[in-house]
């Protein structure tokens, strides 16, 4: 109940800071008094903005529609904001590392990336840390060779939010299965890690069926895979979904076997990807952050960082990250945001 009411919560203050942000298209409003504030910050004490830095912001790949969503974000941000924040990577991801290497030699003050292969990325960062970059990163708190990782909430809770909702949704009888985007995907393994752990500690007869299934962050994989268990295991009867192409891979999948109600979904995506099957009830809640907000979120922890403001106390001026914590060199915000049936054709939520 506790973790419910905190979901709204935070739920409900997200959606007001995203309508008040989306009124007049995107996110140009919360990075409009960013500039603002950081030019009055800079007349009072001097502090540079990230006009004044070279700064580069890499997805985890180009090619979905998240980081599709992430670029508007940056682009948001250099419209408001007057400045050359560069985007850009690897289509499917696995070309990450040599792209962030190609960088190094490009002269950026900050590099802010989120990794696909966090054990072929280390390397290259301790490269680019070796040169005097900062390196920022997002969905990857276990990276040894950043400055700061930068995170929506803690993937954990997040992970144990959606399984309290399969938890609800089944009575917490039966089986499910887990799907992550890649094992080296370390938020993807925490969030259901979070919900298997929920599982285990609340619902003594809701048992993962099998290991964690692996999409390769794509949707037809998903698909495919989610299909294959269901049809040899009788026994499922929920779905819990880390990456954003995975929830209506399995959603397909579901609907196609005609067992829509009776498998329950909770997953992480997009409206504009999975909202269809919200509508239809197959997916019974689709959990997201704004990847625009999390590029800003990371573009303003660099400047902080360059600055040497970086600590403890830190505030930015980004919806769900004014308020952030920090342990170790991993700063938490609240921003997560849940959608359902109800509030699914809610205009805050139209990417």
């Amino acid at each position: 109940m506790k973790k419910r009411l905190l979901s709204a919560v935070l739920g409900a203050a997200m959606a007001a800071s995203l309508l008040m942000g989306c009124a007049s298209g995107g996110s140009s409003e919360p990075a409009d008094d960013s500039k603002a504030e950081t030019e009055d910050a800079g007349e009072d004490s001097g502090e540079k903005t990230a006009a004044d830095y070279k700064i580069a912001v890499v997805p985890k790949m180009t090619n979905l529609a998240w980081f599709e969503r992430m670029e508007d974000g940056v682009n948001d941000y250099n419209d408001a904001n007057g400045t050359d924040v560069f985007y850009g990577g690897s289509p499917e991801g696995d070309g990450q590392a040599a792209y962030v290497e190609t960088l190094i030699s490009q002269g950026y003050d900050a590099i802010c990336v989120v990794p696909f292969d966090v054990e072929a990325l280390d390397p290259v960062l301790k490269k680019a840390k070796d040169e005097g970059i900062t390196i920022i990163c997002h969905e990857a708190s276990t990276v040894e060779n950043m400055d700061y990782d930068i995170e929506a909430f803690d993937t954990t809770e997040y992970g144990a939010h959606l399984m309290e909702k399969i938890a609800e949704l089944t009575g917490g009888e039966g089986e499910y299965i887990q799907t992550v985007g890649a094992l080296t995907s370390i938020s993807h393994v925490e969030e259901a890690d979070g919900g298997k752990a929920y599982a285990d500690e609340n619902c003594p007869n809701l048992k993962m069926a099998g290991d964690k299934i692996i999409s390769d962050d794509n949707e037809d994989t998903a698909y495919n895979k989610v299909k294959e268990a269901l049809t040899a295991n009788k026994n499922i009867v929920a779905i819990q979904c880390a990456a954003m192409s995975e929830t209506p891979g399995a959603a397909r999948a579901v609907e196609e076997l005609g067992l829509s109600g009776k498998v329950h979904i909770a997953g992480t995506s997009l409206v504009s990807v999975c909202g269809k099957y919200v509508e239809s009830g197959t997916v019974e809640l689709m959990s997201f952050w704004d990847p625009a907000l999390a590029g800003q979120a990371m573009i303003e922890l660099a400047v902080a960082t360059l600055n040497g403001t970086a600590d403890e106390n830190l505030s930015i001026n980004v919806p769900g990250y004014e308020t952030l914590t920090l342990e170790g060199n991993v700063y938490t915000g609240s921003a997560w945001i849940d959608v359902d049936a109800d509030n699914v054709d809610d205009p805050a939520y139209d990417f």
